[in-house]
């Protein structure tokens, strides 16, 4: 996924875009509102997350006139203003989702996945996801590896799932949380360490490489070692 990121602050751009490389998404930098309408006319992102107090255009302006000529990318609003009325207005003038600053990485990352979500469902018509030769039929629900048929309860089918929409990104407990569970967990709880190793004993165990990996402090990948 590539995400154009407009953020005057240095600092917190530069976090921003460390923990999206970190995620494996792409991220494009612009630092004010006229450089960042222009990467928005001239590339092709998947989601826009604009700061909403922008030298040159304010982020609100720029997103208004992005929507008035027709474009209907996904963004994101990140603002210190607060208030209901504050998002109210944000929302009106065309942003998707509103994210009052200070705000976690992991939060940010959990909503532009919903951002991705959103917008792939109306158009999405896989019925096969693969990743090596790790396949999954949505029709049959069925998966195999190397053309062994692996079993998997239901929760496990629908953590593969996940990760494999998600192949070669890391996807936090966070976001397991949301997606997969639905939030119905406490964060602390071990319920993703025991499914994810229960997932990985079925889809690894008893073939050539690893395709599940943890990645120490971040969360888990699906997707060859060297990816």
């Amino acid at each position: 996924m590539h995400v154009l990121l407009i953020e005057d602050d240095t600092s917190v751009a530069d976090f921003i875009v460390g923990e999206l490389d970190k995620a494996g998404y792409q991220c494009t930098h612009r630092a004010d509102g006229d450089s960042g309408y222009a990467a928005a006319l001239e590339g092709d992102y998947d989601i826009w997350v604009i700061d909403r107090m922008l030298p040159g255009r304010p982020g609100l302006t720029l997103l208004r006139e992005l929507r008035e000529g027709g474009l209907d990318t996904p963004a994101l609003v990140l603002s210190a203003l607060g208030d209901v009325d504050e998002r109210v207005r944000g929302l009106q003038l065309g942003a998707d989702d509103y994210l009052v600053k200070p705000f976690s990485m992991e939060e940010l990352l959990a909503r532009l996945e919903v951002l991705q979500r959103r917008r792939s469902a109306s158009t999405d018509t896989t019925t096969r996801l693969q990743v090596e030769d790790l396949c999954m039929d949505l029709l049959q629900q069925q998966v195999t590896r190397g053309g062994q048929e692996v079993v998997l309860q239901p929760r496990e089918y629908k953590l593969l799932e996940y990760l494999m929409r998600h192949a070669g990104q890391v996807v936090t407990r966070g976001m397991l949380l949301e997606h997969v569970w639905g939030y119905n967990f406490d964060p602390q709880t071990n319920v993703i360490d025991v499914h994810v190793s229960r997932l990985r004993q079925k889809i690894d165990r008893e073939f050539g490489g690893p395709l599940l990996h943890t990645v120490r402090g971040a969360g888990y990948r699906l997707g060859s070692a060297d990816a």
